[in-house]
């Protein structure tokens, strides 16, 4: 089959690779129809996360096609049409028992922490991704959900992941009627955190970000307030006016690894790779929220140190809440947004890209190039 192989930093290419295959007999096979570069991949891309081996396949938004199945799959049979949850889980173990299917105990060996995604290096259970033709999906029972009729398939490969973690990084900020909720990153999941806050009764919802397309996207799509960080000596100073000098309520990083502004911390973070990615968005996060407010974080970061302002999140009293999203646990709600017309997800993709060039496609992402704000992979155009 063709698949997308990881060759080093910047270097990717599609290469044949052998055909998956049944290894338990809780897999499936899914044919891939559509998949999704997400920011999170291009923290792969660019070298950051530790552990990611020559010849991993990325891609944990992947919707496809059934094409087999093993002989204990009750669910699933061939020719179902599904969407599949980014987390690797089991179903059964004491966290997924609690609905925290991304850190599930069974299937990431290498970690006490996150769990199984799928395409995210070793550090996550080295499960090859959905940037091919096919993949292996384990515990096929649990996962994968079959699409429903009246979904568009653009919405379904949204929903595997930057759907719902945009919506799990409102919820994690405990949104209440009439909050000031400050968003970090105008990519995909700064976008449907700022959708989704509104869903929860946010009063006001800003977006902070430093390319102008981004912002006027989170205009558009999320009708939100924004502003370019790169226009202001200092965004934490005009957060404090812009909020009666007593800072947002919620405060959501949806940005990561690779935040942009502090030349330290890019060098240290994201050059020298002396800490788990740059933490400027999350120490910006800290200090515009209130005293006793939230900050939510969903952005990517790396296993290793950051340097975070954790003295001063101490002092303000504030509630800091994060996960990787148990994305399964989104989509009952979210299904219904997307039904009554509240969440069109497909109008943050920009590109369309075929498998065969998606060398082409991470490098227009990665240097943001032709307004790219959500690329998908067509694996299969029929």
């Amino acid at each position: 089959m063709r698949a997308m192989v990881y060759r080093g930093p910047y270097k990717i290419r599609v290469e044949e690779k052998p055909m998956p295959t049944i290894q338990h007999p809780n897999d499936a096979i899914i044919r891939v129809t559509t998949a999704a570069i997400c920011g999170s991949d291009l923290h792969l891309y660019h070298g950051l996360m530790p552990d990611t081996r020559i010849g991993h396949t990325f891609g944990h938004e992947f919707i496809g096609v059934v094409e087999e199945v093993g002989p204990s799959v009750r669910n699933l049979t061939r020719g179902d049409r599904v969407m599949v949850p980014f987390n690797v889980y089991c179903g059964s173990c004491y966290y997924c028992a609690r609905g925290l299917f991304s850190n599930c105990h069974n299937v990431n060996p290498n970690a006490t922490a996150v769990g199984g995604i799928y395409g995210y290096s070793h550090t996550t259970g080295g499960y090859d991704g959905g940037q091919a033709e096919f993949v292996r999906v384990p515990f096929a029972d649990v996962g994968p959900t079959i699409i429903p009729d009246w979904m568009d398939s653009e919405d379904a490969v949204l929903l595997t992941d930057a759907l719902a973690t945009g919506y799990f990084g409102a919820q994690l900020g405990d949104i209440v009627e009439g909050d000031t909720v400050v968003v970090f990153g105008a990519g995909p999941v700064g976008l449907f955190a700022a959708k989704s806050s509104w869903l929860m009764g946010a009063g006001r919802v800003i977006v902070i970000d430093h390319l102008e397309y981004r912002l006027e996207k989170a205009r558009v799509f999320a009708q939100a307030e924004t502003f370019n960080f790169a226009e202001y000596d200092d965004i934490i100073v005009e957060m404090k006016r812009t909020t009666d000098y007593l800072g947002a309520d919620v405060v959501i990083d949806a940005v990561g690894a690779e935040a942009d502004g502090s030349f330290l911390q890019q060098v240290t973070g994201t050059k020298l790779k002396l800490q788990g990615g740059s933490p400027v968005a999350l120490n910006w996060a800290i200090d515009s929220v209130r005293k006793g407010g939230t900050v939510s974080v969903v952005g990517a970061y790396g296993p290793i140190f950051s340097a975070v302002k954790f003295g001063d999140a101490l002092n303000k009293g504030l509630t800091l809440r994060m996960n990787q999203t148990p994305v399964k646990r989104q989509w009952p709600r979210l299904f219904e947004h997307i039904r009554n017309g509240y969440l069109k997800p497909n109008d943050i993709v920009t590109h369309r890209i075929p498998l065969e060039h998606i060398a082409e496609g991470y490098h227009m992402f990665s240097a943001k190039l032709d307004g790219c704000i959500k690329p998908l992979i067509i694996a299969d155009p029929s």
